[in-house]
C-alpha cells in the first residue's frame, strides 16, 4: 500500500470529518506517477505515530479526497533518535547517503564542514541543496512507511555540529585509528531506549586529527567499525543498521 504524509490541518480535518484532502505535489505523483484510480487504498501518516487507511473518493485537478477507513497508533520508529552528522561528500553521495539514513531509522541527518571537505556551499547552493535533500528525505519516508520525516538541518561547521550533539547520550565518531573493538562493542551495548545517539562521520579522506581530539574533549566517544577502511557513503550506514538491529523491537 503507497503512503503519504499530512499536517496539522490535514489531520484535525480527519478527526471531525473523517475525510483527508491530499494537496500539493502528491496530487500530481498520485495522479501522473502511480496512475491511481477511485476506489484505490493508500496509508497516510500524521507525523505523530498515528496512521490512517484510506480510500480514494475523488480525484480533482488540484486536490484528492480519501475517507478514512479506520486509524490506528503505528509504532514503527526506532525507540531512540539517532542523529547522523555527515561531512559533506562528493558528487551525488549525500543523496544515496541521506536515502539509505532514512530508510535504516534515522532521526535527523546534519550536513556538516570539516577540513578536509572538499564540497564549498554559498548560501544560495546550500538552500538549494537543502531542499533537494529534504524531498529525498521524504520520498523515502514514504517508501519505507515511516512515520516521520527525519528533518535535514542548515549546514554546520564541524564545532558547531560538535556543540549541537554536546549533551546526547551517546555522540560517537568512528575513527580509523581507533583499535578497542571490545570498547566500542561495550559502548554501543549501552545504548538502551530513550537516549539521544550522535553519529559523526567525516567526508572522503576522514576527519583531522585535530578534530578528532577536540570531539573527543567536548564529549565525544570514538569507536572503531573494523579493520578495513570504510568510504563516507558507508560507515554511516554500517553504525546505523548495528543500531537498527540493537534497538529494534
Amino acid at each position: 500500500m503507497y503512503h503519504f504524509f499530512i499536517d496539522e490541518s490535514q489531520k484535525e480535518q480527519a478527526k471531525k470529518t473523517g475525510e483527508i484532502e491530499i494537496t500539493g505535489a502528491d496530487v500530481n505523483h498520485i495522479k501522473n506517477v502511480l496512475r491511481m484510480r477511485i476506489g484505490e487504498k493508500i496509508s497516510i501518516s500524521d507525523g505523530c505515530n498515528q496512521e490512517y487507511h484510506c480510500e480514494i473518493r475523488e480525484i480533482q485537478e488540484d486536490r484528492i479526497s480519501c475517507k478514512v477507513l479506520c486509524s490506528e497508533e503505528a509504532y514503527k520508529e526506532l525507540p531512540s533518535h539517532i542523529y547522523l552528522f555527515q561531512g559533506l561528500p562528493k558528487g551525488d553521495k549525500m543523496e544515496f547517503i541521506i536515502q539509505k539514513a532514512v530508510e535504516l531509522g534515522v532521526y535527523g541527518i546534519i550536513p556538516m564542514k570539516t577540513d578536509r571537505a572538499i564540497v564549498k556551499l554559498d548560501s544560495k547552493k546550500e538552500e538549494t541543496k537543502r531542499k533537494r535533500w529534504a524531498a529525498i528525505a521524504e520520498s523515502a519516508a514514504k517508501q519505507s512507511g515511516r512515520t516521520v520525516i527525519p528533518e535535514i538541518y542548515p549546514v554546520m561547521n564541524f564545532k558547531e555540529a560538535v556543540k549541537f550533539g554536546k549533551e546526547f547520550e551517546f555522540p560517537l565518531i568512528p575513527y580509523e585509528l581507533a583499535e578497542e573493538m571490545g570498547d566500542t562493542k561495550k559502548i554501543l551495548s549501552e545504548i538502551k531506549d530513550g537516549v539521544k545517539v550522535g553519529i559523526y562521520i567525516g567526508p572522503e579522506g576522514g576527519f583531522e586529527k585535530e578534530e578528532i581530539s577536540y570531539a573527543i574533549e567536548q564529549g565525544c566517544k570514538a569507536i572503531t567499525l573494523g579493520k578495513r577502511i570504510l568510504r563516507t557513503e558507508t560507515a554511516g550506514m554500517a553504525l546505523l543498521s548495528i543500531l537498527m538491529f540493537q534497538l529494534e523491537k
